[in-house]
Formats: C-alpha cells, structure tokens, sequence
C-alpha cells in the first residue's frame, strides 16, 4: 500500500517524492571501489562521466583530507544535487560535506559554481573546512565576506567555486552594474547556484529587495508626529486588522490628529503618508520582536532566524518613522540606483540546487518560482526522538506557568534544556522568570549573538537550561555532554508555535542529531499571535484544539505563500526589463555599440569631432566618450525609472475603483514607461554629444554637469510587513467580509 501510494504521490511529482533509487544504485557501485581506493598511494583524478567512481574517489578523499568519510546517505544528498535538486537532509546529517561533494562534481564538469549561505561566517567557514577536499579532487575555491576588498573578491570569482552571502554576492551584482570600465567587472557570467538552507533563501527571503543607492541624505525623522500618534487610543483613534498587518485611523481618530496638526489628511497626501508611516510604526511595529535598538541604531531582527538581520532595513519612510518612535537621530538615506531581489538574483543562475532540513513544506514553492523539486534523503541513523504532543492552554498566563513548571521538573534531572521562543522580548521575560524560582539560565538572542557560539557550546552539558529565540533553530549542533545521553539527551520546548511549521521543525531538529535521544514538546495557547491573528473568527474561549493550531499554520503558510506570489506578480515585469537594460549596458560596455549609435544619430557632429581631434588617437577618443555618455544617461534613467516603478504601485490600488486589475495596470504602465526609458536614454545621449566638449583628454563628464554619486551603499530592505495599499485595502475589506 505505502509503494502505491508513493507511485502516485511521483505521478504528481509532490514535494519529496523523488525516487532515490537511482542514486542508491550508484553509491552501492562506489562502495565497490572503496577497498581499492584505500589501498592507492596517490588517488586518481576522478571523472565526471562515471558517478560511481566519483563517488567512491570523493569519498576517499574526504576521509584522507577531512578525517570525514562520508555516510551513503551523504553521497546520495549530493547526488540529488548534481542531478539538479534540493536535497532535504535531518539536522546533523552533515549537509556541508554533502554540498561540497556536489560543488567539486559540478566544477569538475567544467561549470562554475557559487555556494549561497546566509551570512559571511557560514560562507568562510565551510570554504576554509573544505579547502583540503576541493584540493585533494583539483577542484579550486575561494570565498567572498562583507570585508573582503575587489581584489579579493576577483580572485575569489576566479575559483572554480566561490562560498558567498546572499547578500554580498547581490551586492557585487548591482556594483557591477555601476562600472563604467569592462576591466574592472568582479562576476562571471552566472552558471550554477549551491543554495545552503535553501527554504530560508528562496523562500522566507525571497522578496528582499537588495539595494544599491547614492547620493546619501540624512534621513528626514518627524518626531512630532510620533509624539502625537503615541496618544492615540486603541479601538478609539484607530483599530488593528485580525492578522495584525493593517492599522487605519476612526473617524474620532482622523478628527484628533487633524485638530492636532491643523489640517485636512485627506487635502494633505504628504501629512497623511506621514501620519499612516507613524502609525504603522506605533501599532504594528515592536521592540524586541520586530526590532531591537542597539548602540543608538535601529536593528531588525530576521523573524526566521531571530538573528540581526545585518544591513537590513525597511523602506525610508518607514524606516524613518520607527526611528522618531524611539527618538533616535535619523539614519542617511539615497536615491536607489539599482535594486535586485533574492528571487531575482538565483533565477539569474541557469543551473540551480539546494540543500536543508525542511524543503518538503515549501516545495510547491521551490517548483511554482525556481523549478526546482525536492528529495527526501533519509537519515544514517534512524531519530529516536520523543516528540510528545502539544500541550494547549486557554491563557497564556496559564501556558506561561507551566513552561515554568516543566523546566524545573526537568532540570532537577539534570537533563540539559533548550527552550524556544517567538521574539527577543519573550525569551528576557522567560528568563526573569526562572531567575524567581532560583532557575539560572543561558540566553540567547539577537542583543547577544556575539555570543551564540559559546552559549551553544555548553547548551547539552548536564544542568544546562538555555532559553533562545530562533537563531537556535537552524545552522546549529548542539553537542551532549558526558551521561547526557542516560538522562534522556536534549531536551526541547517550544514557547508557542511559530507561524511557519518549519521553524518548528529545525527548532525540534536541535535534539535527536545521528540517533542520539532526545525529546522535545511545544506549549500553545489560545491568546498567541498564531491563533489570534489567523484563525480569531474560528476560535473565541476554551483550550484550542490541536487541530485549530495545525489549521492556524495553515492558514499563516499560505498567507505568506500570497504575499510572495504577489510579490513576484509586481517585481517578474521589473526583473525582466532590468534582465534588457543590462543586456543594453554590456553591449555598451564591451564595444562601440554607443559611438556607432551617436555617429548615426548627430553624423555632422561625429565628422566634426573626427577631424578636430588626432588622426591616431581621434577615433578611440570619441567612442570613450561616446561609451560614457550612454552610460550615464542609461543609469541616470533606470534609477529614474525604479522611482516611478516604486510610485505607481503605491498608488496602483486608487483603479481598482474603475473595477481594472491592479497588477494588469501595473504592467501596462510599466511597459509604455519602459518605452519612454529608452526614449529618453537616446535623446539626452544624443543632446549631451552634440553639446559636450570633446578633446584629447577626452570628456569631462563632471565638468559638463553630469556628474555620478560621489558614494554608494548596499542594503536589503525588509518590504513593508504590511503590503502594499493596495493589499492592505483588500485585507480591510476581507475581515469586515469575514465579521458579517
């Protein structure tokens, strides 16, 4: 019955349903070879065209530079790679070894290959631990981090394969897009992507837009209109949607503010964006769970990781408000010369694959944006995990104490402890807490991740209790300590259930690693966000049933699952045209594509020039300069044009009153604005050459007014959590839907 089943569930090509078989065979094939390997002084240079010698050299290899021999199971995740794939692999199944095997196979086929991580110290760590492996199969590699200069970056590229952030792999994208010298462009053109926690990449971060900007400002903060909105009542002045992810002002609230500032909102678009900025920044917006301020600054905190989400922000508005919300000074803002999103830069690479703990949920996903499917490969060692079930509460109080209750009972076995909590401010209360019961505890969170590798060293030690957020949910192994394993190993709890069931899952994943005990149970009640802002129109009193919590994860998946397909409606035109503009540049770039085009264009002016300048050095003078006035005027445009862009769909939502699709009008204006872009590229080209003075030395862009950022900066921005006004009108009108 379980074969048919897994037949059909191929036919359908569900997530997880690839058959491993095939790769089973091969390793089987390498285990052949393994005596005869270890037997050989030097080992032979492994081919490509035979997966089971690979394997088997692969694997030597491994054991001889690494001391690691690499399980069955391990081999079979890199094939599933080197097929194309994303390989799910159980925490401690030692996905790092699996990738590299997969990176060397594909850089020996003549491709180049670049490993995502999610943060520079992943990426160094794992090309520095591997670089025995990749030199004992001749394959080279590099890495890239967030200090690294252009030199180091170039050579790193130069690597058959280079381990680099997401982010500063995108960053160096959008910086290349700025260079106005071929010779000093830093990427190849993009081949194959290895992403590391693949569902945390291509998934929860798939929207982020990264961002190139200039021409910095000192942010423009409105205190005041901070201070006013912290006046105002909740449910009097203004009221919060069911999901929390809309805030609008009553009708007593609108007469509030504008009796407080003196004007009419809705006459006033600009107090009225400012005021709804402010707002947002009140009610929905929280410190220590959104956010945390640290050294004067306001730094957000990756929900998914409950790590410092490094050179993020939120878009200058907002950004700008929450920081008057704390009376911070305001922090500089630019121009956007470019911007790239996640999803946007892995869909560059032609060939795409993946590794992580928990692929399954989100597969659907990996195949609807990436085309990318899922293979489950099973554990060397079957779990022995006790999961119990949840323990459901009608009050968090009540959930709050027993949480209390069951760290105690545990602790005085000695059994060490790892408890998980939603935010930053949950894990300090829990804390708090247990220091009133003469409870000592290790806390980590994103006010102290410097920390995290020394409070995760000790956390399977006997007597240990250690509270956390979700940063010890994933890209951790959590080692027990001596007779830890007699007590029953690591035990979890889980503080409520995350929105996502996949942050359940790594967080449960820190117990149970390669057939150790362990056990793990999560306690939920019915006053958690998860249940009141997801299902509140399902549920009013009484112990939530564990069905309502599994139908509430539901329901928040699929909400996010919306947001990023919408998301993507929007940005897929934008990619696109970005995809033409630097066809364009390049064009530009490497060749005479631009003198060609101006000599054409203004031919008395090219004659002129021609004749005025060094019969020798004439022609490459006027194609330089003809080179750097399309390109400027080619990026001064697109920024101009992303600005627009950013503007229309703001506003795109004002036409559904006229009963037109928002997104279809979006992308008919995109489209004709995109015509005018190019326009408008060839005219101010063309009036610049006919204006400009051209001499041996060349062309003074400065001189004639054209002049470049004289500074840049890269960051992500965290989109606003609340959509677009558009969403969050539909949103509105939904939940009064839903209440009659």
């Amino acid at each position: 019955m379980a074969s048919i089943r897994q037949f059909v569930r191929r036919f359908l090509e569900r997530p997880g349903s690839i058959d491993l078989a095939p790769f089973e065979r091969i390793v089987r094939a390498a285990g052949a070879e393994e005596d005869r390997l270890r037997k050989a002084a030097e080992l032979p240079s492994p081919s490509m065209d035979d997966l089971a010698g690979f394997c088997a050299v692969a694997r030597e290899a491994a054991d001889r530079a690494l001391g690691l021999r690499p399980y069955d199971v391990q081999l079979v995740g890199a094939l599933v790679m080197l097929s194309g794939n994303v390989a799910e692999m159980a925490t401690g199944e030692g996905k790092t070894l699996s990738g590299a095997v997969a990176a060397a196979g594909y850089a020996l086929r003549g491709r180049r290959v670049h490993v995502v991580s999610v943060n520079d110290y992943l990426a160094r760590r794992d090309a520095e631990w591997m670089g025995p492996l990749y030199e004992a199969l001749g394959v080279s590699v590099g890495w890239i981090g967030e200090a690294s200069t252009p030199e180091e970056r170039r050579a790193a590229y130069d690597r058959d394969v280079t381990y680099g952030s997401v982010s500063e792999i995108g960053f160096d994208v959008l910086r290349d897009r700025l260079r106005v010298d071929a010779a000093d462009l830093l990427l190849p053109e993009p081949d194959v992507v290895l992403v590391d926690e693949a569902d945390s990449v291509l998934v929860d971060e798939a929207r982020v837009p990264l961002v190139l900007a200039g021409a910095a400002d000192a942010g423009g903060a409105v205190p005041e209109t901070a201070a006013l909105v912290r006046r105002l009542v909740k449910g009097y002045h203004y009221e919060i949607d069911d999901q929390a992810r809309n805030v609008h002002l009553t009708s007593k609230g609108i007469d509030t503010v504008e009796e407080a500032l003196g004007v009419e909102l809705y006459h006033d678009t600009a107090r009225l964006t400012e005021v709804n900025l402010a707002l947002h920044a009140h009610a929905l917006l929280t410190r220590d769970v959104d956010y945390i301020v640290r050294d004067g600054r306001v730094h957000l905190v990756n929900p998914s990781r409950g790590r410092v989400a490094l050179l993020q922000r939120w878009p200058d508005g907002l950004q700008a408000a929450v920081e008057a919300k704390e009376a911070l000074a305001p922090s500089e803002t630019g121009e956007i010369l470019d911007s790239i999103t996640v999803q946007g830069l892995i869909t560059r690479y032609p060939g795409r694959c993946g590794m992580t703990g928990t692929a399954v949920a989100v597969g659907d996903e990996l195949r609807e944006f990436y085309d990318l499917k899922v293979a489950v490969v099973p554990p060397n060692r079957p779990p022995v995990r006790a999961d119990e079930p949840d323990r459901l509460f009608e009050f968090a109080a009540d959930r709050d104490r027993a949480l209390v209750d069951e760290i105690a009972e545990a602790h005085a076995t000695g059994r060490p402890i790892l408890v998980g909590t939603l935010d930053v401010a949950e894990s300090e209360r829990l804390a708090l807490n247990l220091a009133g019961r003469g409870l000592e505890c290790a806390v980590l969170n994103a006010k102290n991740d410097a920390e995290e590798a020394s409070i995760i060293a000790r956390a399977g030690e006997r007597g240990a209790i250690t509270v956390s957020t979700q940063m010890a949910g994933r890209g951790t192994d959590i080692r027990l300590g001596e007779g830890v394993g007699a007590l029953g190993g690591l035990y979890v709890i889980g503080s409520g259930r995350h929105a996502s069931s996949r942050l359940d899952d790594q967080l449960r994943g820190r117990a149970g690693r390669q057939g150790d005990p362990g056990g793990s149970v999560f306690l939920v009640s019915g006053e958690d966000d998860l249940i009141t802002h997801y299902v509140a129109d399902e549920y009013s009193s009484g112990v939530p049933s564990a069905r309502l919590v599994a139908h509430a994860q539901r329901v928040a998946e699929g909400v996010n699952a919306q947001i990023h397909r919408n998301t993507w409606r929007y940005t897929r035109l934008l990619e696109r045209q970005r995809d033409l503009v630097l066809e364009r540049r390049d064009r530009v770039l490497r060749g005479r594509t631009a003198g060609e085009a101006l000599a054409a264009a203004a031919p008395e002016r090219w004659t002129g020039l021609t004749g005025a300048l060094p019969p020798e050095t004439g022609e490459e003078i006027l194609h330089g300069a003809a080179r750097q006035i399309v390109l400027f005027h080619l990026d001064r445009c697109w920024a101009e044009h992303l600005a627009y862009l950013a503007e229309l769909r703001e506003g795109i939502h004002l036409r559904v009153l006229g009963r037109a699709s928002p997104i279809d009008e979006f992308h008919k204006d995109a489209v004709a604005a995109y015509r005018r872009l190019l326009a408008e590229v060839e005219s101010r080209s063309v009036a610049t050459f006919e204006s400009a003075g051209i001499t041996e030395d060349g062309l003074d862009l400065d001189g004639e007014g054209l002049k470049r950022p004289t500074a840049t900066w890269t960051y992500l921005v965290q989109e606003n959590p609340f959509g677009s006004e558009w969403e969050r009108l539909t949103n509105r009108l939904a939940t009064k839907i839903r209440r009659r």
